[in-house]
């Protein structure tokens, strides 16, 4: 039987993920009533990530409104984990521990150089160094290493201590949690009204918000052409475990290119390390494939030697919401009431902050502050 849950919601927000919770908490903070619907919070891509803060390093040509946009929520990252450890009492998983890049061998380092030259030309903070230099930073690099570069402002964040710490804080603001799928989107004419969900109840409210990742232009109850044009990149991680013998492995995020291909290693304070990451676009096939673990393991122990000593813990993949110009997706929909929160490809982490400060001031005030103008889904077309 189709039943209404009862009560009316100011804001009903689909997808609990990072983006989601932290939306929601802002908005309750703001004394609205909010209603999150998720199967399984904080438990899809948010819980995948390595957690890397980076918009320095990951800086791209010709992506200078996502650069403010990533260096916007990079500042806002720290008041934004104090206010959060302040609300719960636990950790948000805030490390500020600067990026190293580095280039194994002298094509590598060729493009290192230039991609450097490119954030120098940008006013972003970065310091070239030798081989030699990038090895006193962090002494068990291999000494094929041939240049890094630093960028000190570049740190990152324990994405799964991030996801259960804004857990803790919608639960204590009052936000209710439903754990089911949304399934479509209630409308009358070209308005908004709540969502039904997967066994057919439904919920209604003032406002709706989808932050539903990749599965954003899956929602039934949007005409198909105001749907953001968001699709799944497969990402593949690994968790190993550094011995006592061997902590820290490592000191920073180091991001190496070694003979072309691109891996990270994000070190946690409990002796994990995150290697990533993989991409290939198969639809929204989460299976962890041979082939993408053996590539990640080859390029991390080029880099770290010591990776062959390390547990390998875990491996699993994730789906990353990528849109045509790897920019999110902010604000209007095209439908009254319904707004976006999506499509933030490899920088969910990192958006946290300012894309719950964008989504909660544009329903608050009713207007999308102007950092986010840029990222209106109209900017596709229909």
């Amino acid at each position: 039987m189709v039943a209404e849950i009862p009560g009316t919601s100011d804001v009903v927000l689909i997808g609990a993920g990072l983006i989601g919770l932290a939306t929601a908490w802002r908005l309750a903070s703001d004394g609205l009533r909010v209603t999150v619907c998720d199967p399984t919070p904080g438990a899809q891509t948010s819980t995948v990530a390595a957690g890397m803060l980076a918009p320095v390093t990951e800086v791209e040509f010709g992506e200078d409104d996502l650069l403010a946009l990533n260096l916007a929520s990079a500042n806002a990252w720290p008041a934004f984990a104090a206010e959060l450890e302040e609300h719960t009492g636990q950790t948000a998983g805030l490390y500020k521990t600067g990026t190293l890049s580095v280039a194994y061998d002298v094509d590598d380092a060729a493009a290192l150089r230039r991609l450097a030259d490119y954030q120098r030309r940008l006013g972003l903070e970065v310091e070239t160094l030798s081989g030699r230099d990038a090895r006193r930073r962090e002494p068990m690099l291999a000494t094929g290493v041939t240049a890094g570069v630093w960028v000190p402002g570049d740190h990152s964040v324990d994405n799964r201590q991030a996801v259960a710490t804004l857990l803790r804080a919608v639960e204590v603001s009052g936000v209710q949690i439903v754990r089911r799928r949304a399934s479509k989107v209630i409308t009358s004419g070209t308005t908004a009204l709540g969502v039904q969900l997967d066994n057919g109840d439904t919920l209604h409210a003032g406002q709706v918000i989808a932050a539903a990742g990749p599965w954003s232009a899956q929602l039934d109850g949007v005409p198909e052409e105001l749907r953001p044009p968001v699709r799944p990149v497969k990402g593949e991680v690994l968790r190993l475990r550094v011995p006592e013998a061997y902590r820290p492995a490592l000191h920073h995020v180091v991001r190496a290119t070694a003979r072309g291909f691109s891996v990270y290693l994000v070190p946690r304070p409990n002796g994990e390390l995150v290697v990533g990451a993989t991409s290939t676009e198969l639809g929204y096939d989460t299976r962890v494939l041979a082939g993408g673990v053996f590539a990640l393991l080859r390029d991390a122990r080029t880099v770290l030697p010591v990776t062959d000593e390390l547990e390998l813990v875990e491996s699993i993949a994730g789906l990353r919401p990528t849109t045509p110009d790897n920019a999110p997706v902010l604000g209007p929909s095209g439908l009254d009431r319904l707004l976006w929160a999506t499509g933030h490809y490899r920088n969910g982490v990192l958006l946290t902050p300012i894309t719950a400060q964008i989504l909660s001031e544009t329903v608050r005030t009713g207007s999308l502050p102007d950092l986010g103008k840029p990222f209106v889904a109209a900017r596709f077309g229909q």
